[in-house]
């Protein structure tokens, strides 16, 4: 964490400076007191005369330091927001960065509630730390030891009295301490859980009204949050039976300190001034102790909540960055060398020894039978995921040899599942190419079939979508999502069955614009319809993560049994509309 405190290391330091001067202000206070007792209204050491004048000067005094205190606590409280935010905001911009070059089986390892949680609630604990560090720690120390020395100095009686009953204050919040500190991890993964399953619900809410199952989720919801309030008892009981104990310790030692005092004030070697400051300084170190409980319990959850970040920061990317900046002379072509793949932690092959090219300019379509690697395989190209075996080359480079960033800026790609922000529509579009001006995503939109639908609108390009696009229809987000592809000056076009919503007709007139506009870039559909591939150059055909069979839809309708039976079981209604 010191990279992170070192920055604002002078805020930390001027926050502790003040601190000590708040401190300082309440322990020189007792004294004071005893000697407004003892000389100014008794007269100890005056004949028993009261001195009026003293208890004025004094009390003076008093109101001073307490003004000085009360501004160096406000400094310090300044200072130590200041320091504490500020190292907060830069842990969760370097979490938020850290993640952003996650690859997707680092994201699915952690799980999207647990990464919400450590970069929100995780984070705001770390602040909490620093700022009752910064303030807590120098206090208490200095009360604590502060109070003890002033003791000694005081009467040493006093002081061994206090001095016998440290050991017993601190077994006690050990021992709490102790057994408090592993339920604060497992705090945090319930409160992943819970986010996990409100995001998935929120995320889901349609779903879960059509099938009706609002009972069910609210059962596992208060499932969840019941093991959450359990484990927070927990540890609340805990806490709750060492206040008592620690407050009961201190009690005992104020009764002792006035016994004790009872019999010095009345053999002459104490005065009640002494007394009375020996409790003020009692009081002091009993505050100290209970702030001491509660900064150790907060910095307990720091801790753990820090364990939990960390593993974040400390997260290399799995896709280690090439050098290679993406300039080639050829542009637009891919190959696929025996090629093999399967998914992390699993040992079945999604893909099995691919060997393809497709070459500049050229359609290719992908089709098959559900979960045989069409997704996989174009999952591929931008490098979402590594081959395990073989080689995936664009434009005659391995993929693993460019700097993300720049292969990626050579190939576009529109989803099945259209992710929208929640802004407008144009902002949507432009998220493809920021700094796209009107014309380009007019026409990126005209290519994409939405200028229609967009232009109907009052507000047109300026019409704010709702979170992920809850205020358009299925075809009016996935239209939108391939005019954000469309209007990157893109090598190659990856959809990957970005269509499935549209009608026949929409579908022919956006990949006909598509053609039209960008005939020399390579496009990769991905699709289950007949009619969205006929007119491709070429159709592979996948089978059980293997290539079946590659060529034109006239070619395959004599030769390929698999896309035989595909194409027939779609003839009523898609071979004869077309």
């Amino acid at each position: 964490m010191w990279k992170y405190i070192r920055q604002y290391l002078f805020f930390a330091v001027a926050a502790g400076l003040f601190m000590i001067g708040e401190v300082l202000m309440d322990l020189v206070q007792p004294g004071i007191m005893s000697r407004i007792v003892d000389d100014g209204v008794l007269g100890v050491h005056n004949g028993g005369t009261s001195d009026l004048y003293l208890i004025w000067m004094l009390g003076i005094q008093m109101i001073g330091l307490v003004l000085v205190g009360g501004l160096c606590g406000s400094l310090n409280n300044v200072f130590v927001h200041i320091s504490s935010q500020n190292i907060g905001n830069e842990i969760r911009k370097d979490c938020f960065r850290r993640i952003m070059k996650f690859s997707f089986p680092q994201l699915d390892r952690f799980g999207t509630g647990s990464l919400v949680t450590r970069v929100t609630n995780d984070i705001t604990q770390i602040q909490g730390f620093v700022s009752l560090f910064v303030r807590g720690m120098i206090r208490t120390s200095l009360l604590t030891f502060g109070s003890m020395y002033f003791m000694f100095r005081l009467n040493p009686h006093f002081g061994l009295i206090v001095l016998c009953a440290f050991p017993f204050l601190v077994g006690v919040i050990a021992f709490c301490l102790w057994k408090a500190n592993p339920l604060f991890y497992k705090l945090q993964a319930q409160i992943d859980s819970i986010n996990a399953i409100m995001q998935e619900d929120v995320s889901g809410i349609r779903i879960i009204k059509a099938c009706v199952r609002e009972v069910y989720e609210k059962l596992r919801f208060g499932k969840a949050n019941n093991k959450l309030v359990k484990t927070r008892l927990e540890t609340l009981v805990i806490f709750t039976f060492m206040n008592p104990l620690t407050n009961a310790l201190m009690y005992v030692v104020v009764t002792v300190i006035l016994l004790a005092g009872s019999f010095e004030v009345g053999n002459g070697s104490a005065t009640p001034g002494t007394v009375m400051a020996a409790i003020t300084y009692t009081t002091q170190l009993l505050n100290g102790i209970l702030m001491l409980v509660m900064l150790f319990q907060n910095i307990s959850k720091g801790l753990t909540s820090w364990k939990r970040v960390k593993e974040i920061l400390q997260s290399k990317p799995e896709l280690v960055d090439g050098s290679f900046d993406g300039s080639t002379e050829v542009q637009g072509e891919i190959e696929f060398r025996d090629v093999s793949f399967a998914y992390p932690g699993s040992s079945q092959n999604v893909l099995s020894h691919i060997n393809l090219t497709i070459h500049k300019g050229e359609t290719v379509a992908i089709m098959g039978a559900t979960g045989c690697g069409k997704t996989s395989l174009a999952n591929l190209i931008p490098r979402f995921y590594d081959a395990d075996v073989g080689t995936v080359l664009v434009d005659g480079i391995d993929v693993k040899e460019y700097r993300q960033e720049a292969l990626r800026e050579k190939i576009a790609i529109a989803m099945q599942k259209s992710e929208l922000f929640s802004m407008t529509i144009g902002e949507n579009i432009a998220w493809g190419l920021p700094g796209a001006g009107s014309m380009s995503l007019k026409s990126a939109a005209s290519i994409a079939q939405a200028d229609g639908f967009i232009s109907s609108t009052a507000e047109g390009y300026d019409t704010a979508v709702a979170e992920r696009g809850m205020s358009l229809s299925g075809g009016q987000k996935q239209r939108i999502s391939i005019a954000r592809a469309v209007v990157k000056p893109a090598e190659i076009f990856i959809f990957d069955d970005s269509t499935s919503a549209l009608d026949l007709k929409t579908e022919a007139d956006l990949y006909r614009a598509l053609k039209k506009s960008h005939p020399d870039s390579t496009k990769i559909i991905i699709a289950q319809r007949i009619a969205s591939v006929r007119t491709a150059d070429r159709i592979v055909v996948l089978e059980n993560g293997s290539i079946s069979a590659c060529g034109t839809h006239e070619e395959l309708l004599k030769s390929c049994q698999a896309y035989q039976d595909i194409y027939h079981s779609q003839m009523g209604e898609e071979a004869e509309s077309a």
